[in-house]
Parts: structure tokens; sequence; C-alpha cells
């Protein structure tokens, strides 16, 4: 039971470690050894839990979306209907991203052109998510006619990747005021005015 609980913990600091390099650094100039310093342990250790840096980079992002999972989870019972599900959710995980290391990270690689996972990433769940959610929208008449829940997905996603990557969510901060002003903008073009009222600063 102690070594589990031994070995669990180095996981975890392992992951942590290279959730933090690859968010300051990306994947291509993240090395195995700086893991490891950063982590206070053996290449051993390293290799015993995680075979290469891919493996590392696969657990970070697979981990980062379980996390955003979860919020998503968390926000679904309480929400009146697909945008405002949609709205505070976009707003939360740019919280996640400023408070959550893990989290920044599996958004950073996910649009790193340096990491080729071989299968699809964080961002593309995040942006099957965004659509999933204005195509509800739109077959619950909460949509203005005319709008494509495809195009406005590319919208919101690249603006929640652009707010990340620009740093105007940053570490110490949540959602500025630039995410505000985007829902402000871009909210009274989506929503019917048939649909209900989005809670919240928008």
């Amino acid at each position: 039971m102690v070594k589990q609980l031994r070995a669990a913990r180095t996981r975890q600091a392992l992951v942590l470690a290279a959730a933090e390099i690859f968010s300051d650094d990306g994947y291509a100039l993240t090395s195995l050894p700086a893991i490891c310093r950063r982590a206070g342990v053996s290449a051993g250790a390293l290799h015993f839990h995680f075979p290469s840096k891919d493996a590392l980079a696969t657990e970070v992002e697979s981990e980062a979306r379980r996390c955003v999972e979860q919020l998503v989870a968390d926000r679904r019972q309480s929400a009146a209907s697909a945008l405002q599900l949609l709205v505070t959710v976009t707003r939360d995980l740019l919280v996640a991203v400023a408070v959550d290391v893990v989290v920044r990270a599996g958004f950073r690689l996910g649009v790193d052109p340096s990491w080729k996972n071989g299968g699809p990433g964080f961002d593309c769940w995040w942006r099957a998510w965004v659509c999933e959610q204005l195509l509800r929208a739109q077959r619950e008449g909460e949509l203005t006619e005319g709008v494509s829940p495809e195009r406005a997905a590319a919208v919101i996603v690249a603006a929640t990747v652009g707010f990340q990557l620009s740093g105007a969510v940053g570490r110490d901060r949540g959602p500025s005021q630039h995410v505000e002003q985007f829902w402000s903008l871009v909210l009274p073009q989506l929503r019917s005015e048939d649909a209900p009222t989005v809670q919240g600063r928008v």
C-alpha cells in the first residue's frame, strides 16, 4: 500500500512538472531531464511511469480533458439553456487555464504544432464540444436564423485559444474584461429573440 501511494505521488509529480514546462516552453523545447529535475525524481522513476515525452504529453492532455469534462458536468444541471451552458463553461474554462497548470498545458499542447500525438487532442475535443452545444441551441430554437453552428464554433474556439495564447487570461488573473467584451459582442448575434436570457455579465 505504501509503495502504491508513493508511486501515485511520483506519477502525479511528473505530470505536474511536465505540465509546468510544457506550459512555459512548449513541447519541442521540453526535455525529460528538465522534467525530472522539476519533479525531483530520477530518470529511472520517470521511465517506470512514462516511456517517453510523448507519453507524458498524452497524459497531460488527457488529464486536462478530464478536468474540463468534470467542469462541464458540474455546470450542466444549473444551465437553463445550451447557450447559457456554453457561455458559463467558456468563462470557467478560462478561469481554469489561469489557475490550473495542467489545463493550461493541455490547452497549449492542443495548439502546439510541434506536438503530434497521432490522434485528436484537447483542442479537437473542445472544438467538438462547442459545436455540439451550438447545434443543440439551434435545435432548441436559441440561435438566430441563418447562424451556422460550425462557423460560430470556429469563432468561439479561436477566441478562447487567442485569449490564452495572447496573455489576455494570465496565470494570476481570471477572465479579463476582454472575455466579457467578447460575449457582449457575439452573444446578441447568436441568440434569437425568443431564446431564454443568458444570465451573467454579458
